[in-house]
Parts: C-alpha cells; structure tokens; sequence
C-alpha cells in the first residue's frame, strides 16, 4: 500500500480494534430507530398529514427520511471527536502511526473514511427498517445510501477540524451542542416553512438541512437539477473540514 493508499491501513487498523467491540456499533443504530418509533410513528398519529412542495403525506414519512441523514450524521460522531481526541492527546495512537510510513494526509483521509463507513452501515440498516415500514416510495431510495456517505464524509471532516482544536474534554460540549440544534431544526421534524422566516435562512445554512432535503428527495423520488445544490453544499464543507484537518493534525503532530 504506497502513496495516497496508505490511509486504508488506519482503517484496517480501526476494523482490527472493532473487531473485538463490535456491539459498540450496534449502539448507535438503534437511536434513530427508537425516533421513528416514538416520533415518527407514535406522534405522527396525533399530527396526521403534512405538506410539502405541494404534496400531502404522513407525518412518518416526512420524518423518516430526516433521520436517515440524522442516522448518518450521528454515525461518525464518536469516532470524529471524543475517539479522536483520545487518540490524539491521551492514548498517542497518533503518534505511533505517524512512526509508519503512514503520513498526516494519509492519517486524517484514514480516520474520515472509517467514520464514513460506520455512518453508510448505520444509513444502509436504517434504509432497511424505512423498507420493511412501508417508507420508500420509489427506486431512487437506492441513491439515499450514497447520499448518507456522503453526510458522513461533511460531518467526519467538520468533526475532525472542530476537534482538532479542543483543548480538554469539557470542549467537546462545544461540539455536541451544535449536532443536537441542528438534529433539533434542521427540517428533519417540521417543513421548512413553518420556521419563521429569518430562521429559515439559519436553518438552510446548516449542513443537516441539505442532507435532509437531499435523502427526502431521493426517498420520495423526487430528483432534479437542485438537488446539485445540496450536494455542492455538502462537498464544499467536506472539502474545507479535510483541510482543516491535515493542517491541524501536521502542526499537531510533527515538530
């Protein structure tokens, strides 16, 4: 493995350890699951119907989709931040790897793809329950697990870069708290517009919200030229959140 390929050994090196904890993976699957149940289903019965872009439909299949996103946001959680920052400041994995011929670029694109493929597991198993529901109105859904990649890819990268600048523990609230506003009002509970309309600007700058609107309109089967936006909006800040990340972790960890 040479070159740019080096970065598949720090996520074979993730598999190895999760070998062993692989329920720990399993945890995180089952909390959207639980939403659907709780929210989607059982209060989706008291609010009945809702429209959007001119279509009536049940208020679980308005919200699955948005937790689909949500299943893929949450999904490199752990791993983009309080695992990383183990890594970096306490256990000094890193500074192991990077006695490899594994380099930081290498390092930074490793860890990203492992939290992206334990976000495409958590988005396919979700897929499947939103299936087995009755949820997926057409065979775009299929393109729905792409997009919960690449959910992963813009919240790994954007996980990293914030955690790469946290000084202790306690900074991981500054994190977290921006993951549960954004689960919170980002379209994935109520349309758009029922926000006010200062906060509809707010919400539409949220990366959350473009996932959203991009797994609804594959779920939905509603595909057109402005879904390029969402995704545009998405790869940006993946590309950002990525070199952000090589830069930190190279001052970081080289002298």
């Amino acid at each position: 493995m040479v070159g740019s390929w080096r970065f598949a050994r720090v996520v074979e090196r993730n598999i190895t350890v999760y070998r062993r904890t692989w329920l720990v993976l399993l945890t995180g699957f089952f909390e959207p699951v639980f939403y659907l149940l709780s929210i989607g289903i059982g209060i989706g019965e008291l609010v009945g119907d809702v429209t959007v872009g001119g279509r009536t439909i049940d208020y679980r299949t308005f919200v699955a989709p948005g937790l689909l996103a949500t299943s893929a946001m949450n999904g490199t959680f752990y791993d983009s931040t309080m695992n990383m920052y183990y890594k970096l400041t306490w256990a000094r994995i890193y500074d192991a790897v990077l006695a490899t011929p594994v380099g930081v670029t290498d390092l930074a694109l490793g860890e990203m793809s492992w939290s992206v493929l334990r976000a495409s597991l958590y988005g396919a198993g979700f897929l499947g329950v939103m299936a087995g529901f009755g949820l997926v109105d057409s065979l775009w859904a299929i393109a729905a697990l792409p997009g919960a990649t690449l959910i992963g890819f813009t919240f790994a990268a954007l996980g990293m870069a914030a955690t790469s600048y946290m000084r202790s523990w306690n900074d991981l609230d500054l994190v977290t708290v921006p993951l549960i506003v954004q689960f919170l009002f980002s379209a994935t509970f109520f349309p758009l517009d029922t926000y006010p309309r200062a906060v509809q600007f707010l919400v539409q700058a949220t990366p959350l919200y473009h996932g959203v609107a991009l797994e609804r309109a594959f779920i939905a089967g509603n595909v057109g030229w402005g879904l390029l936006v969402h995704i545009a909006y998405l790869v940006a800040l993946t590309a950002a959140g990525a070199i952000v990340v090589s830069r930190r972790l190279g001052r970081l960890l080289t002298p």
